[in-house]
């Protein structure tokens, strides 16, 4: 069985890597999705309650590459073969999420879907029903290919049920946990963002460090709970949630220069379940060599400010400065940023060099992940 998971442009390797540690699956890396084999159910269930880096998780039925979506999705649809789902689950829904320039909109695919499967399974009774609905299927198209299957949990996986309290810059929490991921953040680490913002960095570290399940406050939200797959979801979860450890090997810092954001950071933390893991300090960028010891941090892992209101050259030779005292010598700085190249400029400086980079997209944003290291002496 095939398996298909949606991710943000860029963060692909990211996806397929968490699959793997997470299901031990065989993955296949396309634009903005991973295919990748699976054994049973189980895994996608899985894959839903703990994956951090995914928008969708769908049991993939088929896929294929149009020039005239119209006339190949029909033929495709009468060819496909999803009537053992339609059997069981009479009252559908279909959704479809389109990436690219197309002379048809989402609502068309969907349309031409239910008209399709009414005509195809007439004799199984089907209803196409928008609110009561015993399964979803799910249609993505991407520039000229287009993936079909069921979406296993019923809402996007990269909205986060801690984002209450926001800073206007905000990072999506898929990208914040491919940013972390890209520094080589291990469990047993000591992390820092200096520039905590509303937390978002963070708590996805903490997420991950103490194997703490992204969506552990949505367990009676997921789509696939509808469904007679065999599977015991009490004691799935169960199982899943006596897997957290008690006491976490890493340490995280939050901090923030204004008492607000060090303020939203906790609150949103606390949502998320993972408040007790964190430190919180309202601490100004000067005072980190008070707050560490020299050479004692593994990862600083943040999004330095941008905006043209402040001084740039002052925060940012001030961060470097810091940064080469408290992070250790194999240590890394990963950095999301629109301004790759005055970073760059003013972490040479510092005696930092870029370790990697990578372009990542966040909606129609693009954004750069750059990876520093202390150069060799």
């Amino acid at each position: 069985m095939k398996g298909l998971a949606i991710t943000s442009k860029g963060i692909e390797y990211t996806t397929s890597t968490e699959i793997k540690e997470l299901i031990n699956a065989k993955c296949k890396i396309e634009e903005s999705c991973v295919v990748f084999d699976f054994k049973k159910f189980e895994d996608l269930c899985l894959l839903c309650y703990k994956s951090q880096s995914v928008d969708r998780i769908v049991y993939l039925i088929d896929e294929f590459k149009f020039h005239n979506f119209h006339d190949e999705f029909e033929k495709f649809l009468d060819k496909a073969d999803f009537a053992e789902w339609i059997k069981k689950y009479k009252n559908f829904k279909v959704e479809c999420l389109r990436v690219g320039g197309h002379d048809f909109k989402s609502v068309d695919a969907e349309t031409q879907f239910a008209k399709v499967t009414l005509r195809k399974y007439k004799n199984c009774g089907p209803k196409f029903n928008l609110k009561e609905y015993d399964i979803i299927f799910f249609i993505y198209i991407i520039h000229d290919k287009c993936y079909f299957g069921i979406d296993f949990a019923g809402f996007e996986l990269n909205k986060r049920l801690y984002k209450i309290f926001l800073h206007p810059g905000s990072m999506r929490g898929t990208i914040a946990y491919a940013l972390i991921r890209e520094s080589g953040f291990q469990k047993k680490d000591a992390m820092l963002d200096p520039f905590s913002r509303d937390g978002v960095v963070v708590i996805e570290s903490a997420f991950y460090a103490n194997d703490f399940p992204v969506n552990y406050f949505k367990k009676d939200k997921f789509a696939f709970l509808k469904l007679n797959l065999g599977i015991d979801y009490e004691k799935f979860f169960k199982n899943l949630d006596k897997k957290i450890p008690k006491k976490p090997k890493c340490e995280i810092y939050s901090f923030d220069h204004l008492f607000k954001y060090v303020d939203f950071s906790k609150k949103n933390a606390k949502i998320a379940g993972v408040d007790k893991e964190i430190n919180f300090s309202r601490t100004e960028l000067e005072w980190l060599d008070i707050k560490f010891k020299k050479e004692v941090v593994d990862r600083i892992i943040t999004n330095l400010p941008n905006s043209k209101n402040a001084n740039l050259d002052k925060i940012y030779h001030e961060f470097f400065y810091q940064a080469e005292y408290i992070l250790k010598k194999e240590g890394r700085i990963a950095i999301i940023s629109v301004i790759p190249d005055f970073l760059k400029k003013h972490a040479e400086k510092h005696n930092f060099v870029v370790d990697r980079e990578k372009e990542v997209w966040s909606g129609e944003q693009k954004l750069m992940f750059v990876i520093f290291k202390k150069k060799s002496i």
